[in-house]
């Protein structure tokens, strides 16, 4: 564990942790107007933050400033842009119990809703079937067991169906055509139940989108079991990544980035001295608009590293801190966030990586980036 993650984690401690009381958590939508803008927010990216008094979701314009929605004391993680064009969500990090819907241009807290009894959210959720349902990764709090909710946005995110995710620890999730890809994270790293364990338990479940039927559970090779698997990013044609992150720091050189192919896990290639300089850690992982390329970054490693889509590895660069991560609208861009505050743009392509320009803002990034729809 690095100087730079033990900062974040100190500070969200200090930022007020984890409450058990979302209804509460943003002070409830009759006051949204109370705090709205005095001029409309242009979004073109979205994330979350610790800002001065707790965490609230972050609104990037065009030009990389950035616009804090609120405040509470659940730590915001994903953020979730609907296709009506200006509303998302904010989603807690497991163990949060709240979710927020804001309204992107007002700059405003709309709603709150909670996960199932019993249970905490992962961090993650989507929007589907054109904004007018959203599904949510659940954790049960007493076996860990995963959970995909399916919720109905009009009727202020109630549970329509459930799934079992068909692994423990669940995190992250994609829809894909008609089915849904689970990163089932297993045992979380760097967390006290991972303290001496060296298997994860982890895999990737394939789900059909409307029956909630298990379609397929992949897991690692035995010698890559130490690895959580985590993130999941994706493009229009098909092609879906994954990041991971390992229990143990044994000094061996494991990928932590993968493609998520039918029946496997094909890993990417690298340099044993550039997975060893992500140390053990990948906390994003994003597709540019093109589908060419695919970064990963590391909060641990202070760097973001860059493949082609077939797995060949390009390069990385240092970026203290820096784990969120998101494409711009241009062809071999990154916008990349830091937990100091960094916003910075990344260029790419097939010859290397570069930062093309940097933004200092006056809050502490969470772990991902989002980019809008138009």
């Amino acid at each position: 564990m690095g100087i730079f993650d033990l900062s974040r984690r100190s500070l969200l401690r200090r930022l007020g942790g984890l409450a058990v009381t979302p209804r509460v958590l943003f002070g409830g939508a009759a006051h949204a107007q109370d705090h709205a803008q005095d001029h409309a927010l242009e979004a073109e990216w979205l994330a979350t933050a610790g800002v001065a008094g707790g965490f609230a979701p972050v609104v990037l314009a065009p030009d990389r400033t950035a616009t804090a929605v609120g405040s509470g004391t659940q730590r915001m993680h994903w953020v979730e842009p609907s296709p009506d064009g200006r509303t998302a969500v904010a989603v807690a990090r497991r163990p949060g119990t709240s979710a927020v819907l804001f309204d992107r241009r007002a700059g405003t807290v709309l709603a709150e809703f909670e996960p199932g009894e019993g249970r905490v959210f992962s961090g993650h959720g989507r929007f589907i079937e054109g904004g007018r349902r959203f599904l949510a990764v659940e954790i049960e709090r007493a076996s860990g067991q995963g959970i995909v909710t399916r919720r109905v946005v009009e009727a202020d995110f109630a549970i329509e169906a459930e799934w079992a995710s068909a692994g423990i620890g669940p995190h992250d999730m994609l829809p894909v055509g008609d089915a849904l890809i689970v990163a089932n994270g297993g045992i979380e790293p760097h967390t006290p139940e991972a303290l001496g364990a060296e298997v994860a338990g982890a895999s990737v479940a394939l789900i059909d989108a409307l029956s909630g039927a298990t379609r397929a559970v992949i897991a690692l090779e035995e010698d890559l079991a130490s690895l959580s698997l985590r993130h999941l990013a994706g493009t229009p044609d098909g092609l879906t990544v994954l990041a991971a992150q390992d229990l143990l720091a044994d000094g061996v050189a494991r990928p932590l980035v993968y493609a998520v192919e039918e029946g496997r896990l094909r890993a990417f290639d690298a340099p044993e001295e550039e997975w060893r300089g992500l140390r053990t850690y990948v906390g994003s992982v994003a597709v540019d608009a093109s589908g060419a390329y695919v970064a990963a970054a590391s909060p641990r490693g202070n760097r973001v590293a860059v493949w082609r889509r077939d797995g060949r590895f390009i390069g990385s660069l240092t970026l203290v801190d820096g784990c969120g991560l998101a494409p711009t609208r241009a062809a071999g861009q990154f916008l990349a966030t830091s937990g100091l505050g960094e916003v910075a743009l990344i260029g790419v392509d097939d010859e290397g990586v570069g930062v093309i320009a940097r933004r200092q803002q006056p809050m502490r990034f969470d772990n991902h980036a989002t980019l809008v729809l138009m």
